[in-house]
Formats: structure tokens, sequence, C-alpha cells
């Protein structure tokens, strides 16, 4: 079956208009120091204040106890992922920001989502990698082929024990995520069932992003288990999604102006 073709407009930003936001495109250790961190996501996201800059938010986070217990040290480096993943994408922030409680089985695919914005690595791993292992037939992965692949990126940039570091964290946080079952070699490649509110948050989120694939076909869906020649099967249940197919063409539309309305409309009742 033919990918459906993506056939959603974008607007051509004015001068005034505010730079768009883009996924990151370098790559990076900070996977190695900070893994999914669900909990600690959710509890930056309904505090960070973007006026206050990374660096003296840290110190605040820590005063405030945003994570509790944690050493001031541990706090700044959260902050400073945290920073990378939503502050990145302030539309996001300002949503999740709005609800007193985001609902809990959202948080992961939320977190995930994100994680990949800020991380082409883990991006890379979690919607190519584990993807094309599935459709090979391979049903199970440990930490040594995924050194072996991280090492395959940058031959030579890292020594055997930070690939090796790398292979437990991108597993660790697709654990997290969902994405594979067990903590322990060899570890299961699981097929999400994943709800169609997440879903519809990924599209809208990446709509007004600079991001590589197009809104059909991409690293974030194919992650979730939305391949391009499945998304016609997923897309008419995803709220705020109108899909329609008229012979070999496919149009994609959206019912909310942007991912603020969407999530007030929607979000709320995903509990």
């Amino acid at each position: 079956m033919n990918a459906a073709p993506d056939t959603t407009k974008t607007k051509t930003p004015r001068r005034s208009d505010p730079p768009q936001a883009t996924e990151a495109t370098v790559f990076h250790t900070r996977i190695l120091r900070c893994t999914l961190a669900v909990d600690d996501s959710a509890s930056y996201w309904r505090r960070a204040d973007l006026g206050v800059p990374p660096s003296a938010r840290a110190h605040v986070a820590f005063e405030a106890r945003w994570f509790g217990m944690k050493s001031e040290a541990r706090v700044r480096t959260l902050v400073s992922d945290m920073a990378e993943r939503f502050d990145a994408y302030p539309e996001a922030l300002t949503l999740l920001r709005t609800f007193d409680s985001v609902p809990s089985r959202l948080r992961p695919f939320i977190c995930h989502v994100h994680t990949q914005l800020a991380d082409p690595i883990y991006r890379r791993f979690s919607g190519e990698f584990l993807p094309r292992l599935l459709a090979q037939g391979v049903t199970t992965v440990d930490r040594v082929a995924v050194a072996d692949w991280v090492d395959s990126l940058a031959p030579g940039r890292w020594s055997a024990s930070s690939s090796l570091k790398f292979g437990s964290n991108l597993l660790s946080t697709a654990f997290e995520a969902g994405l594979v079952g067990g903590r322990r070699d060899p570890r299961a490649i699981k097929m999400l069932t994943v709800p169609e509110v997440a879903l519809g948050y990924v599209l809208y989120l990446l709509r007004s992003i600079r991001f590589e694939g197009t809104l059909t076909d991409n690293p974030y869906l194919r992650s979730l288990g939305v391949s391009a020649a499945a998304f016609r099967v997923f897309a008419p249940r995803i709220p705020g999604i109108r899909y329609a197919e008229l012979g070999t063409t496919a149009e994609l539309g959206f019912t909310e102006p942007d991912l603020a309305t969407w999530g007030l409309a929607h979000l709320g009742g995903a509990a």
C-alpha cells in the first residue's frame, strides 16, 4: 500500500512571526544523565515559568523541592534537560501548564515525543531502529545490539563503555515509554496500544514544528506503531483530525486552529 500523501498546507511565517520551533538535529549525550523522567517532567511543566532563565529556575526548583529531595546538582541536570524538551516548544508547555494534572495514562507518551524532539539519537532509536527490527520479525533487543547501533551512527565518536551506557539508557527510556518490556536482556519489543488522543497531541504538536518527514510518515508516529501505511486506519479515530481519501489523493485536516485549543477541547476528557 502506498503511503498517504501529506497535503496539509503550511503558512509562510511573516517577518513579525516568532521563529518556528524545530526538532533537535545535533547528537548529544544528555540521555546518559536523564531518561524519560515522567514524574519529574510532570512536576516541571506544572511549575516552570518561561520568564525565568533556566539557570535561575534550577535554584528555584531546588529551594521549592519541585523534584522532592533530589540534590541541587541533580536538579540542575533535570531543569537543563526539561528546558530542552519542553521550553523549546512553548505552545506545548503552555498547554501542559494549563492542566492541574495531565491524565496519567498520557504522560509517558507526551514525555516520549518531547524526548524524541530534543534528542535525535532517541528519535532514531525509537522511531527507526525498533520499528525496523519488528518489521524484520525480530521481537527482542539487548543493550549490546543497541550499543553497536549507536556506534554505527558516529563510528569512533564514543568509547565502548559510553556506547554501552547509551544502550542501557535508551532501553530504559523506551521501557518507561512502554516500547520495550522488562529491565533485563533480552527485552521484548512491544506493539503499543496508543490512546487516539495521544496521537492527536503528536499531530497538533508537529503541525507547528519543522521536522524531517511528513505529518503522516515520521519517526514520532512510527515509534507509536503508526506507519505511513497504517495512518489511514488510525486517522478517523483521532480527535481533532479530518482525513479523507479520494482515489489516490488523501487529505489531512485539523478541526482546531492550534495545539492549545485542541488540548483544552480533548485532553481533559482523556483520564
